[in-house]
Formats: structure tokens, sequence, C-alpha cells
């Protein structure tokens, strides 16, 4: 593997972890799934889990399902710990799981992914090594194809430099059903933010980590499986998103910037009544934006920008759906 550093590309080194991927149980990380109505993905979910040879303790977030899945849960699965907040949290109800671990790191997993067997305990040996990394995001295999999702090659080829240190290429945020994140690093960042709820809701995080001195990577030896949901609103996550990029966008960036970004998704996004809803919840939460809003550092807005950059051809970020 490569790692770019500014305009040249440096082999990585071998880590001290590449000869430590001895089978058997590993109790370093803590799987967090959650879930809403999905009971039969999140079941084969499940039971990929529980094969690892990590044996991971596994928590789980039903957000308010009802269609029988904490019931499913608590009977086919009694050792995983299921939590029943009783509404749909979204993905505040990572924030619950994580409250319970007790592991120094948690795996993040939706209810239609699933690790590759040794993936945590590379993730694990890959954090223990380096101590100011925050996360590693894994490469993503969409079942049943058996073909990379797109946003990998995007993810590969970061922009972003980093120290020579890092397993792979510096990230400037995370997808949270593929990443394993130092328990520490999420609470210090105050994990997820509530008002953002689903949709996105990684940037935020990924950028306070930044902002605090934390380093994510990407590293192509860890791999997680991805069997898309049909139980899923394409249109209503598209307007989630848009209305959390939107947020993001004057939450953390400095005004010009933010003003500038503003004006590129309303001329870009697709002109339909989804994006007029997402612009319209945007503009309604407003006031709550501009009370927390708080600039990032130069160096951090660097970082945004050249992501921004190279994200615009990538075929794995559209607002369409």
């Amino acid at each position: 593997m490569t790692q770019h550093e500014g305009h040249r590309t440096v082999a990585a080194p071998a880590p001290a972890d590449s000869d430590r991927q001895e089978a058997g149980p590993d109790g370093r990380t803590t799987v967090v799934v959650i879930t809403h109505n999905r009971r039969a993905e999140l079941l084969r979910t499940l039971r990929s889990l529980r094969a690892l040879p990590e044996r991971p303790p596994v928590i789980v977030t039903d957000n308010g399902s009802t269609d029988g899945t904490a019931e499913a849960v608590a009977r086919e699965f009694p050792e995983v710990r299921l939590l029943r907040p009783g509404r749909n949290l979204g993905a505040i109800g990572r924030n619950l799981a994580v409250h319970f671990a007790d592991t120094p790191y948690v795996a993040f997993c939706d209810d239609d992914t699933w690790w590759d067997p040794g993936a945590l305990r590379r993730a694990a040996d890959v954090l223990d090594d380096r101590p100011r990394l925050a996360a590693v995001t894994a490469r993503i295999v969409v079942e049943p194809a058996g073909t990379e999702d797109p946003v990998v090659a995007e993810l590969r080829d970061s922009p972003l430099s980093g120290p020579d240190w890092l397993p792979g290429p510096a990230l400037g945020s995370f997808l949270a059903a593929a990443t394993v994140l130092r328990t520490a690093a999420f609470r210090e960042g105050g994990g997820f933010h509530p008002g953002l709820w689903l949709g996105g809701e990684e940037e935020l995080l990924a950028t306070d980590l930044i902002e605090r001195g934390w380093w994510l990577a990407y590293d192509e030896r860890l791999t997680i499986h991805h069997a898309a949901s049909t139980a899923r609103d394409s249109t209503e996550r598209r307007v989630l998103g848009l209305r959390n990029t939107l947020w993001f966008t004057w939450l953390r960036r400095p005004l010009l910037p933010a003003v500038r970004r503003t004006a590129h998704l309303a001329r870009t996004v697709p002109h339909d009544r989804a994006s007029l809803r997402a612009f319209g919840r945007a503009l309604a939460g407003l006031p709550w934006v501009l009370r927390e809003r708080a600039a990032v550092s130069a160096g951090t807005e660097a970082r945004i920008v050249a992501l921004e950059e190279a994200r615009r051809g990538s075929g794995a970020r559209r607002y369409v759906g």
C-alpha cells in the first residue's frame, strides 16, 4: 500500500502489528450496531459477528422497531447486550451503546454490514500502535456481487497528507458502518451530534476530532461487507444528507466558505421537491446552528477544501434518489 504526503507518494512502512494475526478471541473491541425495523438483516449480521474468531462483545441499540426485532435478538442472541430506548434515536443510538462499552475500541456496524474475520484484530493492533489515531476505516465490499463500493476509490485516493506512521491514507471523515474508533476519542469528540440525527452525521464528529489533534485513516487490509437493505427510503435519506451537509457547513466552516458552499449546493443539487425540503429543513434549524457555530482553524478548513474538490468528481456522493 502507498500513502500520500502532499504531492509525494511514499511506501507505508511495515507496522509492528503486521506479525500479530494469531487466531482466537480478542476482547479489545466492542461491536456497536443500530437498527430499526430490519429484523432479517440484523439477525444475519449478528450470526456473522458471532462466528468471528475475535468473538467481540456486541451491543445493539434497537431504535424503536415494531417488527419484532428486539424480541428476536433477545431470543436468538442472549449474549448480545440489547438496548431499547423506546424511540428512534438515529445515529445517537450509537452514542448510547458506546456509553456501555468498556473496551478501548468500538467497531461500528450497521444492520446490513458485517466485519471480515480478523479485521477487528487487525484494527485493534493498528490503534494499539498509534496512540493519536482516532479511527481506522475499512475497505467496503458490496454483496452479493463481491465488488468494491465506489466510495473505496475516494478513500484510497484521499488528497490529504499525514504522518508516515498512519496505516494508510489520511482521511477527513469516516464511514460509521465501516470504521473502528478509539473509545476515548469518540467520547472526547462528544459522539454524534443529536441535532443531525442521521445522514452524513460522521463529518461533524470527524472534523471536531481533527481540530483536537486526532488523525483518521483508511486501511486497505481491513474489510467489511455490505449487503444494502431494501428497507430504506432513499429519497428521505437524500433529504437528511443534504440538510446535514448544510448544517455542518454553517456549524464549522468560516463565513465566506460557508456562503460559497451553500451557493454551490443550491446550483448543483437536483432542483426537485426533495432538495427543496432539505433546504427548508436546513433553514428551519438555522437558529440552533448559529447558536452552536464554531468555525474551524485555517488548517482544518484547508483539509475540508481539499476533500471538497476531490469529491466533486466522485460517483459515490451524489444528492440523488
